[in-house]
């Protein structure tokens, strides 16, 4: 499947090994996908409940990064580590365990602001407010720009095609 560079999208395609393992590229990255050995994947990569987590420990980090820098307060985020797990009979049944490391002097104050301010980060706030997902079969694969140039210069072409530009 071809993507437009321009659009903010990851891309996961089947990689021809094992029963689950994808290729992702995502922001220029590329890694991949798997499910653990124990339910038929080769274990070469994070679930997508792993990546979930992932996204949730990355924007949880710039976001407090961002926050203290801008309060000039002399601390560092210098870790988020984010688990996953299902609770049956609760709703929902997902849990999302956060754990963030600061380095640096700081008040009690300072450190309650941050744990405030992560609740806040863009991730946290799509996984707990929900999202829209809008879902689209993916078109054929469109003929290169050439051909296309090729088909309308031979309609404009002299005495050829229904265009008349002598009006």
């Amino acid at each position: 499947m071809q993507t437009n560079e321009t659009l903010d999208e990851a891309v996961a395609t089947k990689s021809g090994a094992g029963r689950f393992q994808l290729e992702i590229s995502a922001g220029g990255a590329h890694f991949t996908a798997d499910e653990p050995v124990e339910v038929g994947g080769l274990g070469t990569g994070p679930t997508p409940y792993q990546l979930l987590a992932a996204a949730l420990a990355a924007c949880t980090t710039m976001t407090l990064q961002l926050y203290a820098d801008r309060k000039g307060w002399p601390v560092r985020v210098h870790c988020t580590a984010v688990g996953h797990r299902r609770e049956e009979g609760q709703n929902p049944p997902d849990v999302f365990s956060r754990r963030i490391k600061f380095e640096g002097e700081i008040t009690p104050e300072q450190r309650g602001r941050l744990l405030e301010i992560a609740d806040r980060c863009p991730v946290h706030r799509t996984l707990t407010e929900g999202a829209r997902v809008r879902t689209a079969e993916a078109l054929p694969e469109a003929a290169p720009a050439i051909a296309h140039m090729a088909d309308m210069e031979a309609l404009i072409a002299v005495g050829r095609g229904s265009f008349d530009f002598t009006e």
